[in-house]
């Protein structure tokens, strides 16, 4: 039977509500002139500098995160973690993405056994195979050599390894490693994403990585049939075996669609798809296209960060401190939205993937152990590299307001259906289940509240959307540029924005500085900020694969000790399932009305509607049709 005994109840969580208080009077101005305050939330570990002094907190909120995560057991989860227990308690599995860039020497144990060796028998079998292939020993069906890799897969059998290519593709030695070759990455089952990435390509140099734990993901099967009838078509189908290799565990299915089980490369349960980029879904792509010494490179500087993370005291561990940071932010702040703003070109598919690890990771109703969350948890991740994002939504950043009902007759009304969600059907904020017969309840109930003189909530405060955000600097370019007699390099002037952005979300600007300045009046309220935004500042010396691993590794363990403190599984993802289930019986609608004319039945009226509307505006389609390839 599930416990009912959640974080919220504990004395930390009550201490950090009653602190808001505290915090809510006092200005990020004001935090900013203590020295010694911001000199204390500087962290610097293995030449990644951490500042995190313009968020709003103090070092008594910092305490009292601390009193949260010992309330909440965190040091223990982390262990338990790095020991291979099922923490992953409802697919009863270990989680161990640590291991896949342990050293060759480590032990860390699954069900009793130690996992290193594998995933190093496996790292072993993508360095020989990568070599083969790049130094032409392995060969297409026509004697060329394969220069061109397609890697197909989808969620984070694609957004991690394209963040990690797209970061590498300027790093000088990345470059030379990779010349002449070219890597691509084909995930969405739309006939465009297929067109894109073989345009250009020549089947005799091209081979293609299928990436599908089970070998039966709709989408990616769909999109490598597609590849291999590309492939078939040109070459012929016994070229399949020289054109195409597989990440995956089922090596049936790997061998009825064509592929030679010896070229397909394993990963384990205990791996989840977005915490997988360090297995073979991202090392044997990446490993094609640069090399394995570059990305073993990638490896080690995630394994810094994993024992950084395992044996730093909370007060210096980074990945521990932003996770608690967001916690506050979010549970306590009610920040419900984070925005990664990397000052690097090189890091524009950062915040995709973190997307998709941090809210397919927390984005939960309920504990661990089934009990409905009566707290905020997750965020909505988004982002673009600076100074793009500046000319883009960073005004609603730094000027957003969220009004909330001003009339009294709107305020009451919102206050009743907050009241009826809560109160009456048990739900969290904003998942109203009201209906139309509610209404005359919903005017009972105000009544009572006029004649109390008492309104269920209290009246909710204006005040500013704020978006907590997290600005990524990096000390040496990839690809410095110096101009004479400009006033400042390229990479300089990238540099004086992203130290620049955190101090204006931070101070702000003030209607008596405007006056000061001889701003028309007329203008005074458009040209006030009214500041006390938090962010934090994480500054790279480099951007080389070690670099980027450590990067990456920090955002992973950031999101688990997330979870770790709101009690639940990060390490599911049962929110997909639905839609996906829902998918299969319009496909198999779609099928029946395309081959047998069938009438469009079962469904709610406007899906019916959609559909029947669909297939006429496509009557065109052919009901047998015969292979037809994209041609661009």
């Amino acid at each position: 039977m599930a416990s009912s005994t959640l974080i919220c109840d504990s004395e930390p969580w009550k201490d950090l509500q009653a602190h808001v208080d505290d915090i809510n009077k006092t200005h990020l101005r004001d935090l900013m002139n203590d020295t010694n305050r911001c000199q204390s939330m500087m962290v610097e570990f293995d030449g990644i500098l951490l500042d995190y002094s313009r968020q709003r907190a103090n070092l008594d909120t910092l305490n009292k995160l601390f009193n949260l995560a010992e309330a909440a057991r965190v040091k223990e989860k982390i262990n338990r973690m790095f020991n291979g227990e099922h923490i992953n308690s409802t697919e009863n599995r270990s989680v161990l993405h640590v291991a896949l860039r342990a050293p060759r020497d480590a032990v860390i144990n699954s069900d009793g056994k130690n996992v290193v060796p594998e995933v190093w028998h496996v790292l072993d079998k993508i360095r020989d195979f990568s070599e083969r292939v790049r130094s032409g020993a392995w060969v297409g069906a026509t004697g060329k050599t394969l220069k061109d890799v397609v890697a197909i897969g989808i969620g984070g059998s694609f957004l991690g390894p394209l963040f990690v290519h797209t970061a590498l593709q300027a790093e000088a030695e990345a470059i030379e490693c990779a010349r002449g070759r070219q890597l691509r990455f084909l995930a969405n089952v739309d006939p465009i994403d297929v067109a894109r990435n073989i345009t250009g390509l020549n089947p005799e140099t091209t081979l293609v990585v299928v990436v599908s734990k089970t070998f039966t993901t709709a989408e990616t099967m769909l999109n490598a049939r597609t590849m291999r009838e590309w492939i078939s078509s040109a070459l012929g189908p016994q070229a399949v075996a020289k054109h195409m290799v597989a990440v995956s565990t089922n090596l049936k299915l790997v061998e009825q669609f064509g592929i030679d089980p010896n070229n397909a490369f394993a990963f384990w349960d205990w791996v989840g798809g977005r915490y997988s980029v360090c297995s073979a879904v991202g090392v044997l792509p990446l490993s094609l296209q640069y090399g394995f010494s570059i990305v073993e490179k990638f490896l080690k500087g995630a394994s810094s960060v994993d024992q950084h993370f395992f044996s730093a005291p909370f007060e210096k561990n980074i990945p521990v401190l932003l996770g608690l940071l967001s916690v506050w932010n979010v549970s306590f702040l009610g920040y419900p939205a984070r925005a990664i703003l990397p000052y690097s070109q090189a890091l524009e598919k950062l915040a995709p993937h973190i997307q998709q690890v941090s809210m397919e990771s927390n984005g939960k109703g309920v504990s661990i152990d089934g009990v409905p969350l009566p707290y905020q948890t997750g965020e909505i991740d988004f982002g673009e590299p600076g100074t793009n994002g500046q000319h883009s939504f960073y005004q609603l950043i730094h000027q957003g307001l969220c009004h909330y009902a001003k009339s009294l007759c709107g305020a009451l009304v919102l206050h009743l259906i907050i009241f009826w969600d809560v109160a009456v059907e048990g739900c969290q904020f904003g998942d109203s289940r009201l209906v139309s017969e509610d209404g005359p309840k919903l005017l009972h109930t105000l009544q009572l509240c006029k004649k109390s003189n008492h309104l269920p909530l209290k009246q909710p405060p204006q005040k500013g959307r704020v978006i907590p955000c997290d600005f990524i600097g990096v000390v040496k370019s990839q690809q410095p540029i110096y101009l004479k007699d400009e006033v400042v390099s390229n990479h300089d002037e990238l540099m004086s924005n992203f130290f620049a952005q955190p101090d204006a979300l931070a101070y702000g600007k003030t209607p008596e500085q405007l006056q000061k300045e001889n701003v028309p009046e007329h203008l005074v309220s458009h040209k006030t900020f009214s500041g006390n935004r938090p962010s934090l500042s994480i500054l790279l010396p480099s951007l080389n694969a070690y670099n980027i691993g450590q990067l990456l590794a920090i955002y992973e363990h950031r999101v688990a000790v997330q979870g770790f403190v709101w009690c639940i599984n990060s390490f599911d993802q049962w929110g997909v399932e639905l839609g996906k289930s829902l998918a299969t019986q319009i496909r198999k609608q779609l099928h029946a009305s395309r081959k047998k004319k069938e009438s469009v039945e079962g469904f709610n009226f406007s899906t019916k509607m959609l559909i029947t509307r669909y297939l006429k505006a496509s009557a065109d389609v052919p009901s047998d049709p015969s292979t037809l390839l994209p041609n661009i």
